[in-house]
């Protein structure tokens, strides 16, 4: 019974998880009983190694690896918005391409962390080392956020980092939106920069920014693609693995891991309670629920 309150309670609001119980199992409990035996099950959980254990098959000589990282925010009661830093692997003999349809990714492996990044990258590198990849065989894909970028550099100097295309070329448009009024002449030439920066010619694209004369706006695009411009050789990042130069598939992971239970109407979190949430989380879509039912033959008693 306890193991059917955590999984109703990990996908639910603890408010609606007591209904659904009791509807199936014609079982009463109250959702204090429902959160108080999920937070005592996430916590617990959090003391194991899930999150150091590798839960997808080895990678083959012919695939790649892919590390994906990114942050969003959560609503908590001390604090406000904190950041959820969350990441995902998955390998290229996993992407499924079933044109037209969008491609989909068949396993990955998950972490999440309420905190600092110095303790999520650790977390990151403890299951990405026990896949044993590392140069071409290991692809970061990911924004320009800083705090990413100098940590792949400083772990993973060997590994192929990639700046997320859409990220490259969103930064384009917002220049663009600014500096062309006439929407023929913005759409030509931004579809233009496009084209060079994913045949890898984003020093013909800074040179085409410079002559523009724009100013400020300009020489932060410039800086932009200058700082990044080693994580831009798209023509190759295509020809490697499944073709991937998109962060898509860490934004996907936000909406199905954190957004979907932990960004409801009304909700807002202790640090520890979304810690705990994050838990189980990563545990079911890490497809290890059997770490739940391990648990619950314990009988944690006290929690219920």
């Amino acid at each position: 019974m306890q193991e059917k309150m955590v999984y109703v309670g990990h996908l639910e609001c603890y408010q609606k998880s007591n209904e659904i119980l009791e509807k199936l199992l014609s079982v009463k409990v109250s959702a204090s009983q429902v959160y108080r035996i999920t937070d005592s099950y996430g916590e617990q959980i959090g003391k194991t190694t899930e999150r150091q254990e590798r839960t997808l098959t080895p990678v083959n000589e012919n695939e790649v690896l892919y590390a994906e990282a990114d942050g969003g925010m959560i609503l908590t009661r001390k604090d406000g918005w904190k950041e959820v830093k969350v990441g995902r692997l998955f390998k290229s003999g996993d992407c499924i391409h079933a044109s037209p349809k969008p491609g989909q990714i068949s396993h990955s492996q998950y972490m999440a962390h309420l905190g600092n990044s110095k303790t999520f990258c650790r977390q990151m590198e403890d299951v990405i080392d026990a896949y044993e990849v590392n140069g071409s065989s290991l692809v970061f894909i990911s924004d320009g956020a800083s705090w990413i970028r100098n940590w792949i550099e400083d772990a993973y100097p060997n590994a192929i980092s990639i700046l997320d295309y859409y990220h490259a070329a969103e930064h384009l448009h917002q220049f663009a939106e600014k500096h062309f009024p006439n929407q023929k002449r913005r759409k030509d030439w931004t579809d233009r920069q496009k084209e060079l920066i994913l045949q890898s010619k984003v020093t013909t694209v800074i040179r085409n920014i410079k002559r523009l004369n724009a100013g400020k706006a300009a020489q932060q695009l410039i800086d932009y693609y200058q700082t990044n411009k080693d994580r831009m050789d798209y023509s190759r990042y295509t020809q490697m693995g499944a073709g991937i130069i998109g962060s898509g598939a860490i934004e996907s992971a936000h909406r199905t891991v954190v957004q979907k239970r932990m960004k409801l109407s009304g909700q807002r979190w202790s640090a520890a309670g979304a810690q705990n949430m994050l838990n189980l989380r990563v545990t079911s879509m890490n497809g290890r629920w059997d770490k739940i039912i391990a648990l619950a033959k314990y009988n944690f008693k006290e929690a219920a």
